[in-house]
């Protein structure tokens, strides 16, 4: 009997879920619940109450949706200045730009009620703390390409040793380009002698400026610590030398090899040269020593008496 007493009671509440009202059924009641909602949130929208983000105050939201801006063109500008690499010379202005925002956003901690206290509502009212963590990953991208070695103390723009390499990495790369064009009609493709020829003087000073800002930049550096060029310029070095030696093929030897060549072979035959003079002066010195016939018959008789004594 309790299995049908059980049928009668769903089928109880069934009935009264889905009788009909003036003419129509009735909706389920989660779908009335649903729809309840759905006109509540339409009315606060209506009132003009930030639905997204309730719990901020205008100047919060402001500051927030500004680091979100500067971010986004951040983003933007490190992705299509990803490759040939040209972060720090063309992005500079932006992470800049998002540091003042996140500065603007840390200075409202601990001040008086008129900060609204957006600083612990936007960096640190969740686990995530979403706007920390992309603060920490642009620094810590900035970092790593060391941009700061490409840019004046004040990072307003480029160091006058930057620009000048900037300016000879162009001047070799339209170099390669022209002696390119100019020589395809009459050489084979693989023939870059013209390169190599015209453009080694403007090669030669970019390499040495390289390596004079190297030298110059683990000078200026801590102790114990890398010390690196800004990826802009490692990025172009490495392009240059890539076309000059395995594209063109166009290293050549040192020119004091053949100097070091002579001396070391001259080093090298030392040892047979004194060897040779050893023996040969040592062979003129040898003397024979002959002895005389009465020295060699007393010595025979000598030798008979002393066989027969």
């Amino acid at each position: 009997m309790a299995p049908r007493r059980c049928f009668l009671q769903l089928l109880s509440a069934l009935v009264l879920t889905l009788g009909p009202t003036a003419g129509q059924m009735r909706q389920p009641l989660a779908l009335e619940a649903l729809g309840e909602a759905g006109e509540l949130a339409e009315k606060l929208w209506g009132a003009g109450l930030p639905g997204d983000l309730p719990e901020l105050e205008p100047e919060c939201r402001r500051l927030l949706f500004a680091f979100a801006e500067d971010s986004a063109a951040l983003t933007d500008c490190l992705s299509r200045r990803a490759r040939p690499v040209r972060l720090c010379q063309a992005c500079h202005l932006y992470y800049h730009r998002l540091l003042a925002q996140y500065g603007n956003i840390t200075r409202a901690v601990g001040n008086s009620s008129e900060s609204h206290n957006c600083a612990k509502s936007i960096l640190t009212s969740d686990r995530l703390q979403v706007v920390v963590t992309l603060a920490e990953f642009f620094n810590d991208t900035w970092e790593t390409a060391n941009c700061a070695n490409c840019l004046k103390n004040s990072s307003e723009g480029l160091s006058d040793s930057t620009v000048e390499f900037l300016d000879l990495f162009n001047k070799s790369l339209t170099c390669f380009e022209h002696n390119l064009q100019g020589q395809a009609i009459y050489l084979s493709p693989n023939n870059y002698t013209e390169v190599c020829r015209n453009c080694n003087e403007t090669y030669r000073k970019l390499n040495d400026l390289y390596n004079h800002l190297q030298r110059m930049n683990r000078q200026g550096g801590e102790s114990g610590t890398s010390a690196h060029l800004c990826i802009d310029v490692e990025d172009a070095m490495n392009i240059t030398r890539k076309l000059w030696s395995r594209t063109f093929n166009c290293s050549r030897p040192c020119s004091d090899t053949v100097p070091v060549i002579a001396v070391s072979s001259f080093i090298l035959f030392l040892p047979v040269v004194f060897y040779l003079s050893s023996f040969l002066h040592s062979k003129q010195k040898k003397r024979i020593l002959i002895l005389p016939k009465r020295i060699q018959s007393n010595a025979a008789l000598v030798n008979i008496q002393e066989k027969y004594s």
